[in-house]
């Protein structure tokens, strides 16, 4: 007989890495995909001849090729990819600013280290301290939950440090409101602040095609403009899925990377309260925005990011307005070394977002979207140019051409609920559900970012689907 494939469901990073990883063992895989390219939250579109990348500001955990224990590094030796041959470009540097500090910090520590040592005195020894603290605490081990807040007053005594540490942190990476679990904030200061942002040659179209060629030639199948409409299970086990064209596929395996709310619905027997449980709050708005390269005289363009808060406490939770304009990062994707800014160039500028002012704005469209609702999209796209103007200079007369993104958009494209683009506040680390072949992968397990995303699918690729043995011979 043959035998019955690991079906994937999402052709996400997490999905594409845990596919790669199986094929390499010649386990037969499909990832099913509802859209008509892969990606999930990280893809790309086209409009007026400009290929945009939706999610990507820029990549997490850097490392150069030959720090091999480094998180990049080990992905690519898992995936058996060229670490060597896979161009980077580090960021040129970012941004903390708050109403009466600021703080600088690069791939270079020692740079956000110094302006601490600097605009901190006070704190200078309680951050060295956090950081070696931070160096030799293993955040995968299983502990309860930990204030990150509360561990971090045992270090340091002022609490706008606290704040404006926090910020890129939360905004980058956190999937619960005001706070963040130690063992969250510990890989989050890992992967911004020690490893740091960088960004792959080409586009993000140029990275996934890698990854699909490279899991085609291991002898892999994507199915695109493939949505599952429900899982088929008995008596526990899950037999395989059924597509939104009423085919059906057996498996030998699920691994779900859609989230545990998206997968929850694909249950038969999940009730609604629960699946309710695990849907997050945060969600945002960003507006990509294309200039002539000539404006760049008229504003602030140093900065590869610039994380912000108008609050010297730092507000991270679902705004009670439809956006939160005092709260954001503002995006360059040019700025990092050694590439060249192409003509016009982009800023791209997120807020958080609350997604039932967008839900019930949209709720009498017909065809498309409704009136209300546009409306209400214009007029926080005003108010965030007027905020960003202020910060950066006014660049409002040159824009040539201007999309948003809302809470809506997250959810209809990344399947996201809520548009909660980080997930559940509640992680399923170890990706275990109660049906014993049905496995998660993804943001729902705590890993966030690209590196993070695709180093949780093959996390659950080796705990739960290969041999010991098979990962020997790796």
């Amino acid at each position: 007989m043959k035998e019955q494939p690991i079906v994937i469901i999402g052709g996400g990073m997490s999905g594409l890495a845990a596919a790669i990883r199986l094929a390499r063992f010649g386990k037969p895989t499909v990832i099913l995909e509802k859209h008509t390219r892969p990606g999930g939250l990280n893809s790309y579109y086209h409009r007026q001849g400009h290929l945009f990348e939706t999610g990507l500001h820029a990549m997490t955990n850097y490392a150069g090729p030959k720090d091999r224990s480094a998180p990049l590094n080990r992905l690519f030796r898992q995936l058996k990819l060229s670490r060597k041959t896979f161009r980077t470009h580090e960021q040129i540097g970012s941004e903390i600013r708050f109403p009466t500090k600021s703080l600088h910090f690069s791939n270079d520590f020692s740079c956000l280290h110094n302006e601490v040592c600097t605009n901190f005195p006070a704190s200078a020894a309680g951050f060295t301290q956090l950081t070696d603290f931070i160096k030799h605490y293993d955040p995968f081990l299983k502990r309860p939950w930990l204030s990150a807040r509360q561990r971090l007053r045992s270090f340091i005594p002022d609490p706008l440090l606290i704040e404006m540490l926090l910020c890129p942190l939360m905004i980058y990476g956190n999937s619960e409101e005001d706070d963040m679990d130690l063992a969250q904030f510990v890989i989050m200061f890992q992967a911004v602040f020690l490893e740091g942002f960088f960004r792959p040659a080409g586009s993000i179209r140029d990275f996934l095609e890698m990854l699909q060629d490279h899991y085609l030639a291991l002898g892999g199948e994507i199915r695109y403009r493939t949505g599952v409409e429900s899982l088929l299970v008995r008596k526990g086990t899950v037999l395989g899925v059924r597509l939104a064209t009423g085919e059906e596929i057996e498996a030998q395996t699920v691994l779900s990377t859609i989230g545990a709310v998206g997968t929850m619905a694909l249950l038969p027997d999940c009730l609604p309260g629960v699946r309710n449980d695990y849907v997050g709050r945060l969600s945002f708005v960003e507006s990509i925005y294309l200039l002539p390269q000539s404006t760049l005289t008229d504003i602030q363009h140093d900065a590869t990011c610039i994380f912000y808060s108008d609050r010297d406490t730092f507000l991270y939770r679902r705004p009670a307005e439809p956006i939160d304009i005092g709260v954001g990062v503002i995006n360059f994707p040019a700025n990092f070394q050694e590439l060249e800014p192409r003509d016009p160039i982009q800023i791209r500028v997120t807020h958080p977002a609350n997604y039932e002012s967008f839900r019930l704005a949209d709720q009498t469209s017909v065809n498309g979207r409704s009136s209300q609702y546009l409306a209400m999209k214009k007029s926080w796209q005003e108010l965030s140019l007027a905020k960003i103007g202020k910060m950066i200079g006014n660049f409002s007369q040159n824009i040539v051409y201007l999309d948003t993104f809302t809470p809506l958009s997250i959810e209809h494209y990344s399947g996201k609920a809520a548009g909660a683009v980080y997930g559940s506040p509640l992680k399923i680390k170890d990706g275990l559900t109660r049906y014993r072949n049905l496995l998660l992968a993804g943001t729902d397990q705590g890993f966030l970012g690209i590196v993070g995303a695709m180093l949780s699918g093959v996390t659950i690729v080796n705990q739960q689907l290969l041999t010991v043995t098979d990962q020997d011979t790796a």
